[in-house]
C-alpha cells in the first residue's frame, strides 16, 4: 500500500505540477516545504543533523533556519523537476548560469570522455538538461532502483525524456557501458556523495569519516576519462548557479585502491567546498556519516526518504565490475 501511494503521489505530481503557472508552482513547493518541516518527521531532523556537521558552530535557531531553508530548496527541486519536461531550450538557459565551462567543452573537444561527479546539491537535473539542450551533449548516468517497480521506470522515463541514457545501479552491467561511453568520447553524469554500494572508499569530510563511491574515480583511471567534480547552488533569483571544478588528475605512483583513494578525497573536499557555501542547498537527508551509520543502519532506499530516494545517481559497483574487465 504504501509503494501504491509513493507511486500515485509522483505521478500526480508529474501530471498536475507540470500544468500549473510557474508562480503558482513555487508557491506551492514553498508551502509543501514549511508543512514538512513544521512537522519535524524523520527526514528534517536528519537534514539538521547533517548540517550540525556542515556549520559546527550554527546555534540550534541557526540550524532551524539552515533546514527550513533546505527544505524550501529541495521542494524547489521537485517543483522544477516535475516541469521540467514543458521547459523550452530557451527557458532552460535562462534558469541557470554555469561558471568555468570551459573545463567541460576542452574535455569532450579532446575526444578523451569526461566524468562530471556531482553532489547532491541544487537541482541536478536542471543541470542536466542543460548539458543535453543547450551544450547538445547527450550523457549517461546511474539511477538508484526504487520500490516500486513502477516508480523507477517513471524516474528512467522522465529522465530519458530528457535526453539522458539512464542505466539501473544494480544488475552488474553499469560499469561497462559507462566505460565504453567513455572510451568512444562521450559524457557520464554521475551524483556521487553517498555510496550506495557498500564497497565505496572511506574520505574525510566535514572532520569526520564518510564513505563515497569509487566509481568516479575508477572509470577516469580505466578509460583515460576526466574527471571534473561540479557543484551547483540557488540564490535569491529564479536562476540556479553552477560551477565546474579544475580536473580531478589520476595520481602517477600507486596503487589502483591507492589512486581511488586520493581521486575520491579530491571529490569529496571539492563537494565539501560547495556545500559549506550553500548548506542549505544539500538535499542530503539520509544518513552519511560513518558514526551516524553505526547507529543504527540505513533501512534500504525507498521513494520519498531522502536525496537517494528522488532516484540519486552516481554509485556503480565499480569494484567488482572493474575487476570483470568491463
Amino acid at each position: 500500500m504504501k509503494d501504491r501511494l509513493s507511486d500515485g503521489l509522483y505521478g500526480a505530481g508529474w501530471a498536475t505540477v507540470k500544468k500549473l503557472p510557474e508562480p503558482v508552482a513555487t508557491g506551492l513547493g514553498r508551502r509543501i516545504a514549511d508543512l514538512a518541516w513544521k512537522r519535524r518527521g524523520k527526514s528534517v531532523l536528519r537534514l539538521e543533523s547533517n548540517l550540525a556537521r556542515v556549520v559546527p558552530d550554527a546555534t540550534p535557531e541557526r540550524l532551524a533556519e539552515l533546514s527550513k531553508a533546505g527544505m524550501r530548496s529541495y521542494m524547489r527541486y521537485w517543483m522544477e523537476s516535475f516541469r521540467l519536461p514543458t521547459w523550452s531550450k530557451e527557458r532552460v538557459e535562462r534558469g541557470i548560469d554555469i561558471k568555468d565551462v570551459h573545463h567541460l567543452k576542452e574535455g569532450l573537444a579532446s575526444g578523451r570522455g569526461v566524468v562530471l561527479a556531482l553532489p547532491h546539491l541544487a537541482n541536478w537535473d536542471l543541470a542536466g538538461v542543460w548539458v543535453t539542450r543547450c551544450l547538445g551533449v547527450p550523457f549517461t548516468t546511474v539511477a538508484e532502483r526504487l520500490k516500486p517497480e513502477t516508480l523507477y521506470d517513471r524516474f528512467v522515463a522522465y529522465r530519458e525524456s530528457l535526453g539522458m541514457e539512464v542505466l539501473p545501479h544494480t544488475g552488474g552491467s553499469a560499469f561497462g557501458t559507462l566505460a565504453r561511453r567513455l572510451r568512444a568520447g562521450g559524457l557520464v553524469c554521475l551524483v556521487a556523495d553517498r555510496d550506495l554500494s557498500a564497497s565505496g572508499t572511506e574520505v574525510t569530510f566535514f572532520g569526520d569519516t564518510a564513505r563515497m563511491p569509487t566509481g568516479p574515480a575508477i572509470l577516469a583511471q580505466q578509460t583515460g576519462a576526466l574527471l571534473l567534480p561540479v557543484t551547483l547552488w540557488y540564490d535569491d533569483t529564479p536562476v540556479m548557479k553552477g560551477r565546474i571544478h579544475a580536473p580531478v588528475d589520476v595520481p602517477e605512483s600507486g596503487t589502483r585502491a591507492e589512486k581511488t583513494s586520493v581521486m575520491t578525497q579530491a571529490l569529496a573536499d571539492a563537494f565539501a567546498q560547495g556545500i559549506a557555501d550553500h548548506p542549505e542547498d544539500w538535499h542530503m537527508l539520509q544518513r552519511l556519516w560513518l558514526a551516524d551509520l553505526e547507529e543504527r543502519p540505513e533501512p534500504g532506499g525507498t521513494a520519498g526518504t531522502g536525496a537517494g530516494g528522488a532516484g540519486g545517481a552516481g554509485a556503480v559497483d565499480v569494484e567488482r565490475g572493474g575487476e570483470r574487465g568491463a
